[in-house]
C-alpha cells in the first residue's frame, strides 16, 4: 500500500473505499468486508445518507478485533447548508455521532457552494447563499477551530479550483491539506494537480472509474465509457489486470489517493489488488493521451436561473 504523508507524520492509505452511492442496507456489509480485506481508509460524507450504518459497521469491526481505531483513516465532508461559521461544529458533531467516532482523520468542505440552513437539496435559486453571503474563508475558520479542538486531525476541501485554493490560502491559519476532485484519464486536471503538488496540498481522486452507476439525471446521453475504452483495455490485457485496476493504478502512479466505490466483495478485493499493478512509462503515456477534459460530475445541479452559481464561477474555467 502506498500512502499520502502529512507534515505531522500522519499517513493516509492512498487507496480507500468510497461510499457515495452505497445504499443503506448494503454499505455496512461492504465496509466490514473492506476492513476484513485490508482497507484502512474509508471516505464518507453527510450527504451520502449512510454514515450511521457505516458507523455501526466500524464500531463492530473495532469491537471484534478486526482493526483498531488508530489503524483507520476516516474522512467525511461538510454539506453545503452548514457553511455559516456557527453551523460547522454542530454539523461535524452530528457526523461524529453517526460514525461513532471521537474524531475524524480528515474533514473537507464538500463543495464551494453554500445553501440556506436546512436546504439539503436546492430546488430554486432562493435556496442558495452566494459566496459573498457565506464566504469560504468564514467556513474555513470554523474548520480551523474544529481542528484546534481535536475534532478533526486534518482539514481540506473538495471540488476546489486553483483560484479558490489560492484565495483560501491567503487568509488561512491552517493551510488546506487535501483537495478531493474528480480525476480519471478523461479528466486529468494536470494543472490543478501540479499546483496542489507545488503548494503541499494532497489530492484525492473521486469517480476514478467514471461513475457509471450514478443516477440517470446526472448522465449525458453521449458520455463515453471509461471502463470500455480500448486503450485502457489493451493495457489491462498486457498487465494481466482488469480495466478498473489499470485506472486505479494510474491514479496511484500520479501520486494521488483514490477512492473507488463498491459493495461487491469480489470487486472490493480486485480494487485493493490494484496497488500491485505496475504501469510502465509507455502505459502512462498512452493514458495521458486520453484526456478529454470531460467531467462526469459537472456541477450543473448547482446552476439555477437567477442563482449565484454558474459552471464558469464554479470551476473558474
Amino acid at each position: 500500500m502506498e500512502y499520502i504523508d502529512f507534515e505531522n507524520g500522519d499517513r493516509m492509505p492512498a487507496l480507500g473505499l468510497g461510499t457515495w452511492k452505497s445504499a443503506p442496507g448494503e454499505v455496512g456489509a461492504a465496509v466490514r468486508e473492506a476492513v476484513r480485506l485490508g482497507y484502512r481508509h474509508i471516505d464518507c460524507a453527510t450527504i451520502y445518507g449512510n454514515q450511521a450504518e457505516i458507523g455501526e459497521a466500524l464500531a463492530g469491526c473495532v469491537a471484534d478485533g478486526l482493526v483498531s481505531r488508530e489503524e483507520l483513516w476516516i474522512t467525511s465532508k461538510l454539506w453545503n447548508d452548514c457553511h455559516r461559521e456557527r453551523d460547522v461544529r454542530p454539523a461535524l458533531e452530528r457526523t461524529l455521532a453517526d460514525l461513532r467516532l471521537n474524531y475524524l482523520d480528515l474533514y473537507l468542505i464538500h463543495w464551494p457552494v453554500a445553501q440556506r440552513p436546512g436546504v439539503v437539496g436546492p430546488s430554486s435559486a432562493a435556496d442558495f447563499l452566494s459566496l459573498e453571503e457565506a464566504p469560504l474563508a468564514e467556513t474555513w475558520r470554523a474548520l480551523e477551530a474544529a481542528h484546534g479542538a481535536g475534532l478533526c486531525h486534518h482539514i481540506g476541501v473538495s471540488n476546489f479550483s486553483v483560484a479558490k485554493l489560492s484565495a483560501l490560502a491567503e487568509t488561512a491559519r491552517v493551510a488546506p491539506e487535501m483537495n478531493q476532485v474528480e480525476l480519471h484519464p478523461y479528466l486529468q486536471q494536470t494543472c490543478l494537480l501540479a499546483w496542489c503538488t507545488a503548494h503541499g496540498v494532497a489530492v484525492t481522486a473521486y469517480s476514478p472509474l467514471g461513475s457509471g452507476d450514478r443516477v440517470a439525471d446526472l448522465k449525458a446521453a453521449d458520455e463515453p465509457n471509461l471502463l470500455s475504452d480500448p486503450a485502457v483495455g489493451a493495457i489491462a490485457e498486457r498487465r494481466g489486470a482488469t480495466p478498473a485496476q489499470v485506472l486505479l493504478a494510474w491514479a496511484l502512479a500520479r501520486g494521488t489517493a483514490v477512492i473507488p466505490k463498491s459493495v461487491h466483495p469480489a470487486r472490493l478485493a480486485q480494487n485493493l489488488a490494484s496497488t500491485e499493478v505496475l504501469l510502465t512509462p509507455g502505459d502512462l503515456d498512452e493514458l495521458a493521451a486520453l484526456d478529454l477534459d470531460r467531467r462526469f460530475v459537472d456541477g450543473t445541479f448547482w446552476v439555477f436561473e437567477g442563482g449565484p452559481y454558474t459552471l464558469a464561477n464554479l470551476w473558474d474555467e
